[in-house]
């Protein structure tokens, strides 16, 4: 098992003991940081994510091993000043990948997931990108890679690099003194999350707020102008799946509608948000021009399902961790295809947050999928029999059933949840 994957049965545990502080405090403050469906969904897409990081699915334009073996000039002793090396220049390539992502049309899909909740808390900073395919990272470690700092290094320092990207994602801690001039914090994430004119595309940094200073994109926390979250394009769905694409797919319209071939490659390169004039005219599409006036997405949920939907998030949860244990163990095709099993749970049941009757869909191709996975295994779930092969035939049956019963019943028979 990998590193990353050993580190997460680590850190996943320590999120969940950090969110239910968060929750228990902003609760004896009377402050709202979390709504239930919206916090499914981020929690939902950083499963989506450990389960893409896991399979390592994904290509490197440059890797650092390759770096490493062709431009080292001198090996930097001792260890402990190639890892402080190491971490500046992970910190360093974060902040210009970061900034690139938000920059650039075509690069804002990879990222779009992480802005896409409009609320601000712990649990939206685990809404990670499964559509970062290409990796291009590497090319900001370079002086890292003259130094000669061994490739092991960074395998360790980068998840615990992100990891330590957690704990700022939150409303409830104020400005932090001096702190504030060396690190980010949550009062310079909260400007990075807003989408108020003067706090849009500022503090990208991850570790160190020094970058920021540095190269012009720092914006302080100003009590006059309180954050608002989310993006300018709102996505208006739970569904970290669709999410995760829905900046592309526009992408591809407009560069099918506009009329001039200039335009039709130009805009995967443009400044982000950046859309031919003709394409604007024809093809308007929803803009928050006033930040401070605009509605969250909400659906009426009943508590039903959303009880469902934390138990769907539960199980898919222990599913995907039952996966990387038996990855080494199974063919590469059938973990290919558990992956897809688990993705199209994820997109089911945040669906049906959505009210979307595709969720049905969704579900009677899982319930497929599973079914035809236990067949080619002998009647085995990746070496699973007995009786928990059982639960899992039964929770197949229902799953698809309760799916097609609360997309049927009436949406005003009980309470509602957002």
């Amino acid at each position: 098992m990998s590193f990353y994957i050993s580190s997460l049965m680590v850190a996943i545990p320590i999120f969940m003991i950090l969110m239910g502080i968060e929750i228990f405090v902003a609760k004896k403050r009377g402050v709202q940081v979390n709504r239930p469906a919206d916090m499914i969904s981020s929690l939902s897409s950083g499963a989506t994510n450990t389960i893409r990081d896991g399979m390592k699915i994904g290509i490197a334009i440059i890797s650092y091993s390759w770096l490493v073996e062709r431009i080292t000039l001198i090996k930097v002793e001792p260890v402990w000043v190639a890892v402080v090396i190491a971490l500046i220049v992970q910190d360093f390539a974060g902040y210009w990948s970061h900034r690139l992502n938000h920059r650039v049309n075509i690069l804002w899909n990879r990222h779009i997931i992480h802005h896409s909740s409009e609320e601000f808390n712990l649990a939206c900073a685990l809404r990670q990108s499964i559509s970062e395919v290409i990796r291009f990272g590497a090319i900001f470690m370079i002086p890292a890679a003259i130094l000669g700092v061994p490739t092991a290094i960074f395998t360790i320092i980068s998840p615990i690099h992100l990891f330590l990207q957690f704990w700022y994602h939150t409303r409830l801690i104020d400005k932090m003194g001096w702190l504030e001039q060396i690190i980010v914090t949550p009062s310079h994430h909260r400007v990075h999350h807003a989408i108020n004119s003067i706090y849009i595309d500022k503090n990208y940094g991850q570790i160190l707020i020094l970058w920021d200073k540095l190269f012009g994109s720092f914006q302080p926390e100003l009590k006059e102008i309180p954050p608002v979250y989310g993006i300018l394009r709102p996505v208006d769905t739970w569904n970290p799946i669709i999410i995760n694409y829905k900046h592309l797919w526009q992408l591809i319209q407009d560069a099918f509608h506009t009329e001039k071939w200039w335009n039709k490659i130009r805009i995967w390169f443009m400044p982000t948000g950046w859309r031919p004039e003709d394409v604007i005219n024809n093809y308007p599409i929803q803009f928050i021009s006033n930040p401070s006036d605009f509605t969250k997405y909400k659906t009426h949920n009943s508590q039903s399902i959303i009880g469902w939907s934390w138990m769907q998030l539960g199980i898919t949860l222990g599913l995907m961790f039952h996966m990387f244990f038996v990855s080494i163990q199974v063919e590469p095709i059938l973990i290919f295809l558990y992956t897809l099993f688990l993705l199209i749970n994820v997109f089911a049941y945040t669906s049906l947050l959505d009210g979307k009757n595709f969720a049905i869909i969704a579900e009677g191709t899982k319930f497929i999928l599973g079914a035809g996975l236990i067949w080619v295994q002998k009647l085995s779930w990746f070496g699973t029999d007995g009786i928990l092969l059982l639960i899992l035939g039964i929770y197949l049956i229902l799953s698809l059933g309760i799916t097609i019963y609360f997309l049927a019943k009436p949406k005003s028979s009980e309470v509602t949840t957002a």
